[in-house]
């Protein structure tokens, strides 16, 4: 199948207010699935963890991005780097998990790398002709440690986090001051039976939110809801409710207010009412109908306290149960030869009632399917 960009851009507009949603090939059909792991995931920004994972020398993160094996490493000079997780002898995984190590040893036949991807010895290598352990070293990727978090991007043409992503940093930091002090508490995973694009559309708009969340409006302050799109972003602002709550208690909460917001492609960053914390929702595309999507929660101690253990609760059995059911309907619907795209619905006032983030989102999608397709 030949991939057509016109056909997939096809009734999107650069005003909001002027334009249909995004084709439901793109979310149905193997080929565009395939096309993103190339166009976007293997040329953006990708959250790895909390940098409380390799705050030491020596410190390092096994993990998968776009399908490629990827290590993080805090070298003994305190850089952080990242490189493909392949040993350069027989392509053989090097590290695994997270952990601490002075140097990296293949656990195949034992090439052993510094901490800066420097091949430093190989076993019988004495008698080959032109090796020198000095001329090999690990394919590295960018990583980036930005609002209390790392990244990486495959891309080593890509443009720094810190420039793409404007003043985010600065809003986290506003919002969030603590982030980079909090602490891993726990964390939640679900596999979802819906493209992952339907999980971030879901994520970008509130909608539907006093239709299928009727808890969660209790628990934020819809009037002040705010939605504002940004160049890789899009935050998402509301004051906590100020009468009681059906989701979780916030007698306690020393953070007051509703504070997300989502980084293209797959990243979500909150911090909700109730003591310091913030959560990071990743959306990871598995298959064309298959999204895996784990939420983490960093909080001030490793063991949530009572009041946080209702919320993870809440989110485990009830927002998410609504939000998982939302979107596998939509994916079944999108399958049906009842349904190519819908009307945006946008508010020029910005309120979460509007679907403009959807209308963001999708721009920034059909821009990458046209730079790998038209280049």
């Amino acid at each position: 199948m030949e991939l057509d960009f016109d056909a997939i851009a096809e009734g999107y507009h650069q005003n909001p207010a002027a334009t249909m949603s995004l084709h439901s090939a793109a979310y149905t059909e193997a080929e565009w699935f395939e096309l993103e792991q190339k166009a976007i995931f293997a040329k953006t920004w990708q959250w790895i963890g909390h940098v409380e994972k390799v705050r030491d020398p020596g410190s390092y993160v096994a993990t998968e991005v776009a399908g490629m094996p990827i290590a993080v490493v805090r070298d003994n000079d305190g850089t952080l780097r990242a490189f493909y997780n392949v040993c350069k002898h027989r392509a053989h995984a090097l590290l695994s998990g997270t952990g601490t190590t002075k140097n990296i040893v293949c656990p195949y036949h034992a090439w052993s790398y510094d901490l800066t991807g420097q091949l430093t010895g190989a076993r019988r290598t004495a008698n080959l002709i032109d090796f020198d352990t000095a001329d090999i070293c690990l394919d590295q990727v960018q990583v980036a440690e930005f609002g209390g978090f790392v990244y990486i991007n495959l891309d080593l043409s890509a443009a720094p986090l810190h420039e793409q992503a404007g003043d985010l940093a600065e809003e986290i930091a506003q919002w969030a001051p603590d982030v980079s002090d909090l602490t891993f508490a726990h964390r939640l995973t679900y596999d979802i039976a819906s493209n992952w694009k339907n999980v971030v559309d879901n994520f970008l708009e509130c909608y539907h939110c006093h239709v299928a969340h009727k808890d969660f409006v209790s628990l934020v302050d819809m009037d002040t809801y705010k939605v504002t799109t940004h160049g890789i972003y899009s935050s998402h602002m509301a004051e906590a409710g100020k009468s009681e709550n059906s989701a979780y208690s916030v007698a306690d909460a020393t953070v007051t207010d509703h504070a997300v917001w989502w980084l293209w492609p797959n990243t979500c960053l909150m911090r909700y009412p109730g003591r310091g914390n913030f959560i990071i929702m990743h959306i990871v595309p598995v298959a064309p109908g298959v999204t895996r999507e784990t939420y983490d929660f960093f909080l001030e101690t490793a063991e949530p306290n009572q009041a946080e253990l209702e919320s993870i609760a809440y989110i485990d059995d009830v927002l998410q149960t609504e939000d998982i059911a939302l979107v596998e309907s939509v994916q079944r619907g999108m399958s049906t030869p009842a349904f190519t795209q819908g009307r945006i619905v946008h508010d020029p006032a910005g309120s979460g009632l509007s679907e403009h983030a959807l209308h963001h989102f999708h721009g920034l999608v059909l821009e990458s399917y046209r730079k790998e397709l038209q280049p």
